[in-house]
């Protein structure tokens, strides 16, 4: 097993204390490689457009073409437009860097350009050593965050270091998704109304809960969830034409799963699942009366990430579903077809790397970021 590899188990399987964000600073990648990668035969061309980051989590553009990453250690870093200067963001709060747990996902407020706000998800620990899936907003002040406001919390803090969802995605309506995960020892609870754990959650930008939502009137109920009986979801995007929530979400071994997540609906983890537990021996069964179906599952598992639908540019590639996969190592392009899953295509796979974020990016090309200590942000266009 190589560092990078030692590394990556060690930081999957060590829980360690939380540590605070670090302290500003500036990286030049004066000795960038801007080469493109060797792609013979394939009908995509490649670029490294930044690297020297460590395992990237998430990432969102700036409108002025700067691009905002959050490490999964705790640090939040902006990206020239050129991809040449790397800054640290100051004023980060702690996060609970153990397992799966860190500093999560990233989005920008749709009023940016007049309001500067910036969202953040994070694993928030507590002085028991329990921690939970936290969302904050601050207002991006040159290299730092000012006003800073913890605007959701999960519902209750536990102690597992693992599965804490986290991409955040603002709808057409300007309300904001939140994913959670069921913290792995504490799956039972996805099917617990009056926790937020195994949730999909909407609030308004402010943390403040939409009188819409599905269960603001049922006794008992959390009024900010959206929908259960989720296990990990970790991949989150609107689609572009009719703005409903598109998740993908890991299943134990085998199950991964791609939903379409509507209001006040249950997706059955444990109760319905493809997968087994590890090591083998069943979960429930595969369906139930009144539990969801997957728009689409994969046995084995391919450990899916981040996703995007794709709106820019390249026709070749519009209406394209886009998911990392990290067990494989690849960028899944995939058609979709009358709601079903027609076509998937494996990119990237020359890389050798775990896909942890994909985005569009404002000049219509997709930036992938791997998942590793010494990760990189690659630049990704059809020839």
């Amino acid at each position: 097993m190589n560092r990078r590899k030692l590394l990556l188990a060690c930081a999957a399987l060590t829980a360690v204390t939380a540590l605070p964000a670090c302290a500003q600073g500036t990286n030049q990648n004066t000795d960038q490689d801007t080469s493109s990668q060797n792609t013979t035969g394939k009908a995509y061309a490649t670029q490294v457009f930044a690297k020297d980051l460590e395992q990237p989590w998430g990432m969102a553009f700036l409108p002025d073409g700067r691009l905002l990453v959050t490490e999964k250690a705790g640090r939040l870093r902006l990206i020239s437009a050129d991809g040449k200067a790397i800054q640290n963001i100051g004023g980060v709060p702690e996060v609970a860097d153990a397992g799966q747990g860190g500093l999560l996902g990233v989005a920008i407020d749709p009023d940016f350009a007049t309001n500067g706000l910036v969202y953040f998800s994070y694993s928030e620990p507590d002085s028991s050593g329990k921690a939970g899936t936290a969302v904050a907003r601050a207002r991006l002040d040159g290299h730092n965050l000012a006003d800073l406001k913890v605007i959701w919390q999960q519902t209750p803090k536990v102690d597992s270091p693992n599965h804490w969802g986290s991409r955040l995605a603002f709808a057409k309506d300007g309300n904001l998704f939140v994913t959670t995960g069921d913290r792995a020892r504490f799956r039972d609870l996805a099917q617990d109304l009056s926790t937020t754990i195994g949730k999909v959650i909407r609030i308004r930008p402010d943390g403040s809960v939409p009188s819409d939502n599905p269960f603001v009137n049922q006794a008992g109920a959390k009024p900010e969830i959206w929908s259960y009986g989720h296990r990990n979801v970790q991949g989150a995007a609107v689609h572009p034409q009719t703005g409903q929530l598109w998740t993908n979400e890991h299943g134990p071994q085998g199950g991964d799963e791609i939903n379409i997540a509507e209001a006040g609906k249950n997706y059955g983890w444990p109760l319905i699942t493809y997968g087994e537990e590890y090591g083998g021996g069943k979960i429930g069964t595969t369906e139930k009366a009144g539990l969801e179906q997957p728009l689409h599952y994969w046995v084995p598992s391919i450990a899916p990430s981040d996703m995007l639908f794709y709106t820019g540019k390249h026709t070749v590639w519009q209406d394209k579903l886009f998911i990392g996969s990290m067990k494989f190592q690849y960028l899944n392009m995939i058609t979709v077809t009358d709601g079903k899953v027609t076509s998937e295509e494996k990119l990237l796979e020359e890389f050798n790397e775990r896909v942890r974020v994909v985005v569009q990016g404002p000049d219509g090309a997709i930036y992938v970021a791997f998942d590793s200590v010494d990760g990189q942000i690659i630049r990704i266009e059809p020839k």
